[in-house]
């Protein structure tokens, strides 16, 4: 089995990249929205734990998120492997994930990370705010305080994964969309 983390700040591409990288590959695309999404359509154990703490104005923890992901380890078959995308986010929540892994008797096969310029992140998620009506993402505070996350909580991956020679990084600007997705994939190809 193969296990993929999709990489990289916001705006830089992941989800736009994920689907010809999990059609390509047979992989199973893994977005801890999306899956938290579905446990709590579901009406799982762990969706209405997540449910009640998101309706409670809270965070889901990482115990729930990595629930939520080994349970789809355990129960999605006929692929060849996953393709994570928003996890993990911090360090203990890629030590769960190498925990989660190793009692499997498995290991991370690679993070490819798309690595963008602060400034596109900034104009990337300025116009997807325009464009999918996310009045969320639109003010320059919000943005800028998502890069400063991703630079304080998220960044601090690429030295542990550099060290286990399991990080591979593909330049996700400039160029289009094209352009990018062929960098990811002859990427992956070199793994």
């Amino acid at each position: 089995m193969k296990y993929y983390i999709l990489f990289g700040p916001p705006g830089a591409g992941k989800g736009t990249h994920a689907g010809a990288l999990a059609e390509r590959y047979n992989l199973k695309h893994i977005s801890t929205g999306a899956l938290l999404r579905a446990e709590i359509a579901a009406g799982t154990p762990l969706g209405m734990q997540a449910k009640a703490l998101i309706d409670d104005g809270r965070l889901v923890p990482d115990e729930v998120v990595e629930g939520m992901i080994e349970n789809a380890f355990n129960t999605i078959k006929d692929v060849d492997g996953f393709l994570l995308d928003g996890f993990p986010r911090t360090l203990p929540q890629a030590e769960a994930l190498d925990s989660i892994l190793a009692a499997r008797g498995e290991e991370l096969t690679a993070v490819v990370s798309i690595m963008i310029p602060d400034e596109v992140v900034y104009d990337r998620i300025a116009g997807r705010a325009l464009v999918e009506g996310r009045a969320d993402d639109a003010s320059p505070e919000i943005i800028g305080h998502r890069i400063e996350t991703y630079h304080a909580q998220t960044e601090p991956l690429i030295e542990y994964y550099k060290g286990s020679g399991k990080y591979h990084e593909v330049c996700g600007h400039p160029g289009t969309i094209e352009e990018v997705r062929e960098r990811v994939l002859s990427l992956v190809e070199t793994l």
